[in-house]
């Protein structure tokens, strides 16, 4: 079992080759300037060879330099995850060939390269177990699709103005889901949409979102002297205690941590929904800097955050 030991680089039949010369660019900014990857973690990502890559740079005049610091007050930099590098620093057999579609980065306030990667969703559960999986786990009950060997179609997200996200899935069963991201000066809010365009009634529609720590300086070492846990309120400060990433979602049934990841849960619950019908949830991830956490946990309870 691989909980703790670095995972190796993606084949490269699991990239994603790009189809113009315009998005190898854009993608070669988000993986090496964007989230400091190596040449080696993007042309795994991008399917391609690691001299392909070195030789687009070179051709390109693309350099390893970091994006421009955020101005303070304006909204922070969030962009697709890319994939090509694990978005966990451990517990890797437990997301084997994780999903870069559902994933994206949200960069802290305090460092052009401090990011956590939040997957919206890893996992959506229903009456009849598993109905969406955002990696692959071999001890997880598999979803309808893996048991009628389907494979899912890779989407990507839409970037949109003013930094925006936006994704959309149709399942098989004509269930489908997606979500929208809209940074702020501290963090981002979420909203995570669900239709049921099948025609049997959805229950028990429980959503695991994983916000993953690891690259964030000082937030590795995740342990429960770190962790608070106030539902519907996730949070975990760094090993000095003066920074903090908090999540909450609307609906919140389980507020939790996997310290061998590092992550951090507010996992919601959709209401039950009828064939035709629409469900909506909303949440977020923030960054507080400070040392009183209560406080600002009650700040945000009555501002309504989520």
């Amino acid at each position: 079992m691989n909980h703790d030991r670095t995972p190796p680089i993606a084949a490269l039949d699991e990239g994603r080759p790009p189809t113009h010369p315009a998005e190898l660019r854009a993608w070669l900014e988000n993986m090496v300037c964007g989230h400091g990857y190596s040449a080696a973690e993007a042309a795994s990502a991008l399917g391609l060879s690691l001299s392909a890559v070195e030789d687009a740079m070179q051709r390109l005049r693309l350099s390893d330099t970091a994006l421009p610091p955020v101005p303070p007050g304006a909204p922070l930099r969030v962009l697709p995850y890319p994939g090509g590098r694990h978005p966990r620093l451990g517990f890797f057999d437990g997301a084997v060939a994780p999903q870069r579609e559902t994933k994206f980065s949200v960069f802290a306030p305090w460092a052009t390269r401090d990011y956590a990667v939040v997957d919206l969703p890893e996992a959506i559960w229903w009456q009849h177990g598993l109905l969406y999986l955002a990696h692959d786990h071999d001890d997880a009950p598999p979803t309808p699709w893996r048991q009628q060997g389907l494979r899912l179609p890779r989407l990507e997200w839409t970037q949109l103005p003013g930094g925006r996200l936006s994704s959309q899935r149709r399942l098989p069963n004509g269930v489908a889901f997606g979500a929208e991201v809209t940074p702020g000066p501290d963090g981002v809010n979420m909203e995570l949409w669900l239709e049921n365009g099948s025609p049997e009634p959805l229950r028990d529609l429980r959503v695991q979102i994983c916000v993953m720590l690891g690259r964030l300086a000082g937030f590795a070492a995740q342990s429960p002297a770190h962790t608070l846990f106030r539902p519907p309120f996730a949070a975990c400060r760094n090993a000095a205690g003066t920074r903090w990433v908090i999540t909450a979602w609307e609906g919140c049934q389980r507020a939790w941590g996997n310290e061998r990841c590092p992550c951090l849960h507010s996992d919601p619950q959709f209401a039950d929904c009828a064939a035709g019908a629409r469900q909506v949830l909303h949440g977020g991830v923030s960054f507080f800097v400070g040392t009183d956490i209560e406080a600002e946990l009650e700040r945000r309870r009555g501002l309504g955050i989520p």
